[in-house]
């Protein structure tokens, strides 16, 4: 699924006959440009693709006018307390309940799943106390919740900031941005590492549109541009903040996402976690509290999918145990964005923690 200079076409007119709901190739390769380097210009990106800068950038109006693809943005977890919260329902209460929870500007991605649960939330507070505070109080208390479990995040390795839909050639892709190194973050568990006013303005701004310019940044926050485009900078270098393009997943072809908890010995969690977190199929992957210390999710082109996966995790990994896996069914809500059946968004409630009161 690459597109080489030499391949892509000289016109644009053929995505003037793509329904609203289609991926072209083109259309991936420009999203995993987007992918490599989120606030790249459409000159630096048409350069990579061999596409003059004026058809990348309708191509790209395209898909997020039709909520295909989005660029989006959001604090690291260095400064994040995070976790994984398990929640059953009462029968016939599911819709409800993840509609509700949806809602909450803490709950960054709601999961509807199969299994011995019936949704997944992630979510993030300014340190533990508060987290379990707003886990009991904010989603316990929702009308139609029979039960929560709550996981804790440790170490992240890999999410979806780090997945690439891999439509380029790599030579392309290192036009772009320099390979990725092993990720290792741990989540921060004080109210002190959280983002200044200033800092969590532009976090905001950039949530609903990362690609915003500097101009526009500056008008939203009320900074200047210059103050702007130097906080930025500062963000991205200290890795404060992440920058993602994301897209609708099961109409570029990859309709299942599947959740695994799993097992391996303490002194290989780490060469494992990082070794997990490059597999092509490897959304995201993070160590968690509880008796199965990684949580894993992949992204497959159906369920037949499943089997050659986990057949691969065990001729490459010995002491890798699979403990539990879960299909979502459905993701509702991605980093603040919401999601139709088709995984396109079509609204955004901005993050935002709990309050520490």
């Amino acid at each position: 699924m690459s597109v080489s200079p030499q391949n892509a076409p000289e016109s644009d007119t053929e995505s003037e006959f793509l329904p609203d709901s289609s991926f072209a190739e083109l259309d991936l390769a420009v999203i995993d440009a987007l992918q490599a380097a989120p606030r790249a210009s459409w000159s630096q990106i048409g350069s990579a693709l061999g596409m003059d800068a004026t058809t990348v950038a309708r191509r790209w109006e395209r898909l997020r006018v039709n909520g295909l693809a989005w660029v989006t943005a959001y604090e690291s977890a260095k400064t994040s307390t995070v976790a994984f919260v398990e929640v059953r329902c009462r029968p016939r209460a599911l819709e409800a309940v993840s509609a509700a929870a949806a809602t909450l500007p803490w709950v960054f991605t709601v999961d509807e799943t199969t299994g011995d649960f019936d949704l997944l939330l992630s979510v993030t507070a300014a340190d533990l106390p508060t987290l379990g505070r707003w886990t009991r109080r904010g989603i316990g208390s929702l009308d139609g919740v029979r039960s929560t479990r709550t996981r804790v995040g440790i170490t992240l390795y890999g999410e979806g900031g780090d997945w690439r839909i891999r439509a380029m050639e790599p030579a392309q892709r290192a036009e772009l941005s320099a390979p990725r190194p092993p990720r290792r973050t741990t989540y921060s568990t004080h109210p002190s590492n959280r983002p200044s006013v200033e800092d969590q303005a532009l976090l905001t701004a950039l949530g609903a549109d990362g690609r915003l310019s500097y101009t526009a940044l500056a008008a939203t926050t009320g900074m200047s541009e210059h103050t702007a485009r130097r906080r930025l900078a500062r963000m991205i270098r200290d890795g404060e903040i992440t920058l993602r393009c994301d897209l609708a997943y099961p109409l570029a072809g990859l309709p299942t996402t599947v959740i695994y908890r799993m097992s391996v010995p303490h002194n290989e969690l780490e060469a494992t976690g990082q070794a997990l977190a490059r597999l092509e199929q490897v959304r995201m992957c993070v160590s968690v509290s509880g008796p199965h210390n990684l949580l894993v999710q992949v992204l497959l082109h159906g369920l037949h999918g499943i089997d050659g996966f986990e057949a691969s995790l065990a001729d490459r990994f010995s002491t890798l145990a699979v403990k539990d896996r879960t299909i979502a069914l459905h993701t509702a809500k991605r980093m603040g964005w919401l999601l139709d059946n088709q995984g396109r968004a079509v609204g955004r409630v901005p993050l935002g923690p709990p309050d520490s009161a």
